[in-house]
């Protein structure tokens, strides 16, 4: 029996090293000239490894959950989701807390899948929406998520990205997982 060629699952601890290092080198790419450079540098792929490993030793309650992309048997990427934290959101909402992919395996499906493996899972824990946060620089991320489906919802937030205060600027993305009435 061979393995599919690409696929997505949920994290296990031992996946932790790999999605540290895809998460540090996702996010100094996105945050490249954004934050300072000593924020950047703090990008550190076993700092990462070590919060995921600790998530997934002792998860939060509810809908909280890594999914891994995988080539082969390597990982490749990996999507964090739960429910969503903004105020305005309703119990139904979920969110896509934390999206990447390594930067070699790119334009090769991954992100797809990983985005629909969110919005099953949210979807079977009863979530109506899903919602997702995008830098607003990162025009590339944002291109892809409104071609999955999210589109913005007017609502923004500046995010305090260093020890001094600096802000940088997202957006929500939202999509309905239910068909609304009268989307028929």
């Amino acid at each position: 029996m061979t393995a599919a060629d690409a696929s997505v699952r949920t994290a296990t601890v031992n996946d932790a090293p790999a999605v540290g290092q895809t998460q540090a080198l996702v996010w100094q790419e996105a945050y490249d000239g954004i934050v300072p450079p000593r924020v950047h540098a703090a990008f550190d792929p076993q700092a990462f490894a070590t919060a995921w490993r600790d998530a997934l030793r002792t998860p939060p309650e509810g809908v909280h959950r890594l999914l891994v992309a995988r080539a082969g048997e390597q990982v490749v990427g990996f999507v964090a989701i739960g429910p969503s934290q903004d105020p305005d959101a309703g119990q139904t909402t979920g969110e896509i807390t934390a999206l990447g992919v390594h930067p070699m395996h790119r334009r090769q499906g991954h992100g797809s899948r990983l985005v629909n493996a969110a919005v099953d899972v949210l979807r079977e824990a009863g979530a109506q929406h899903v919602a997702t946060w995008c830098l607003v620089e990162h025009e590339g991320l944002r291109s892809f998520l409104t071609a999955s489906g999210l589109t913005p919802d007017g609502a923004f937030r500046d995010r305090v990205v260093s020890p001094d205060d600096d802000t940088a600027r997202e957006v929500r993305l939202i999509a309905a997982l239910v068909e609304e009435p009268g989307d028929d």
